[in-house]
């Protein structure tokens, strides 16, 4: 379960990360140009540009190829790419979703077991790591925990991005950890929903059927406005680019928005289950 467990967590910078965010600095600077200045002729944004150069962020090929061409660096922008590794602590089915969820400029997420990840408080995700099969050393939970905080630095980073989350109303109600913990959850989710560019919606328990049955789902689009999709189980996750199975997901989680609460509504009951907790 990404959301749950430490192999769907951001990925630990790596040396090949590192140097090649070096080498786009240099080349930048080369070129004249600040952040602010390059990220426009890139076409991503400030955050993004800052992270790939300070080696916490996986480029994209659309970037390398963007990057080579704009700052004119001789082929060595792509070759440098090509050595590009992550440190362990990713799950390999995870990668190409995680690869695109800093680049993606409309994030949909609806969940129905727990919490998502990108809205957990550190003290609701601690127990998740703490309680994970197999077990994991202290050492571990704790580099894993840094990485999910990271992670969610994304709501912050990309105030143009929209957002939208769907989570089933038991998943919200299940005491996962101390009631105080689950309160600061809950006040959490309530204060990032509060933000313009975040929707936050709670498919009641009230609700029998929907679209969302057949178990979680993640959209995004990408700053090249493609499309992908991305469905997970025990151990397996599939990230789904084929345009027709992406428009189906897309039509399902497009039900769900008129089947969920309203924002205004969602944002009532999550106070209701703090007072509640």
């Amino acid at each position: 379960m990404t959301d749950g467990a430490p192999k769907g967590s951001e990925p630990e910078t790596s040396e090949s990360l590192r140097a090649f965010g070096e080498v786009v600095k240099v080349f930048r600077r080369r070129a004249g140009l600040t952040q602010e200045q390059f990220a426009p002729l890139a076409g991503y944004s400030v955050p993004m540009i800052a992270s790939i150069e300070q080696g916490r962020r996986l480029p994209s090929k659309g970037f390398v190829d963007r990057a080579e061409e704009v700052l004119d660096a001789f082929g060595v922008i792509r070759a440098a790419a090509k050595h590009l590794t992550r440190k362990a602590g990713l799950a390999k089915w995870f990668e190409g979703w995680a690869e695109l969820e800093p680049l993606a400029v409309t994030l949909y997420t609806y969940e129905n077991r727990l919490v998502p990840g990108l809205l957990q408080t550190s003290a609701y995700a601690r127990t998740l790591l703490e309680e994970q099969i197999p077990a994991m050393g202290d050492e571990k939970i704790e580099s894993n925990l840094i990485r999910r905080m990271e992670r969610a630095r994304i709501l912050s980073e990309r105030p143009e991005t929209i957002f939208s989350f769907i989570i089933e109303e038991a998943a919200l109600r299940r005491q996962m950890t101390s009631s105080e913990a689950m309160r600061e959850q809950i006040a959490h989710i309530l204060a990032v929903g509060e933000r313009r560019n975040i929707d936050i919606q709670v498919m009641p328990q009230s609700r029998g059927h929907h679209a969302g049955l057949d178990g979680p789902l993640r959209l995004l689009e990408t700053e090249e406005n493609t499309w992908y999709a991305y469905c997970e189980g025990q151990e397996t996750g599939q990230l789904i680019s084929d345009p027709k199975v992406v428009s189906i997901l897309q039509k399902r989680y497009a039900r769900m928005r008129a089947q969920a609460l309203s924002p205004e509504e969602s944002l009532s009951l999550l106070r209701e289950i703090r007072g509640a907790t």
